[in-house]
């Protein structure tokens, strides 16, 4: 669940040439640096001339992985609808404002995302998680604004919506949104997701891509309820720093992990390195 509880390869050098070639846009939110290797090869057989032309995408340092994703050994992107929340200047001020408080630093932009936090949203229908994400007001957890969000909510019937620009931080655990991919589960439990198979097909397709797309390792999908065991957890607050919630335990998350790892091996997605020992130090 949310901090605030829910109511309920490298290339040539550049040269010249008069082909134009139009390369595809990073994933969402993380525009990429593409640059082309243009090779010219010419060879007289016959009288004809053969010219081949090679053209090489390199995204941005951190998204090694995203190229793989776009081959033929990758985790294809899910069906996602699109279901922004109102997410202005004010909140985006809002956020960077949080940012500086808890992070020290001041900015609205997830820049390296590292992580993955499961959630569920503590109440029984999309509209009601929507409501409260799009409402931007001061959590009835801990006071402060920006309102809670994640980016992608995963309806009961497996449909995915996304909610926030993966380029955004979102509030959604606390210590972790600097650099964390925030995913709501309508549901109640975790048990109740485990146990709906197109809501729980619809996450592992959704968390494997993220994965995939961002150079995730598997032991950085966590549930909300392993935070303070991240790597990655920092939290300035003194007051804050051991507050988690209780969705998606360690042993719920061992099932979802390993699920998600049998997927991950069948369509040749990379897992990175076994989890390591962290203490909450709670």
């Amino acid at each position: 669940m949310t901090a605030g509880r829910l109511p309920g390869a490298r290339t040539a050098g550049p040269q010249t040439s008069p082909v134009s070639l139009l390369l595809p846009r990073g994933p969402p939110g993380r525009e990429r640096d593409l640059s082309c290797a243009i090779g010219l090869l010419t060879s007289v057989a016959g009288g004809l001339t053969a010219f081949v032309l090679i053209a090489v995408a390199v995204g941005p340092p951190g998204a090694a992985s995203a190229s793989r994703s776009e081959g033929a050994r990758g985790a294809p992107k899910p069906r996602i609808i699109s279901k922004p929340i109102p997410f202005g200047a004010a909140r985006r001020a809002e956020t960077a404002a949080y940012a500086q408080r808890h992070y020290g630093i001041h900015t609205w932009r997830l820049e390296h995302p590292r992580v993955i936090v499961e959630h569920y949203t503590a109440s029984n229908s999309l509209a009601a998680a929507y409501s409260t994400f799009a409402s931007d007001t001061p959590d009835p957890e801990l006071g402060e604004l920006p309102g809670v969000c994640a980016h992608f909510v995963i309806d009961r019937d497996g449909r995915i919506y996304q909610l926030v620009r993966l380029d955004t931080i979102c509030r959604h655990t606390v210590g972790l949104n600097w650099t964390a991919f925030g995913i709501e589960h309508v549901g109640t439990s975790d048990r109740q997701i485990l146990d709906n198979p197109a809501q729980l097909s619809a996450s592992l397709s959704l968390t494997l891509w993220l994965m995939s797309t961002y150079g995730i390792s598997l032991r950085n999908v966590i549930g909300h309820n392993e935070s303070l065991t991240s790597p990655y957890h920092r939290e300035n607050y003194a007051r804050w720093r051991c507050q988690t919630h209780g969705d998606w335990t360690h042993a719920d998350m061992k099932i979802y992990r390993a699920s998600l790892a049998r997927r991950a091996k069948r369509l040749g997605v990379p897992v990175g390195p076994p989890a390591r020992s962290v203490s909450s130090g709670c």
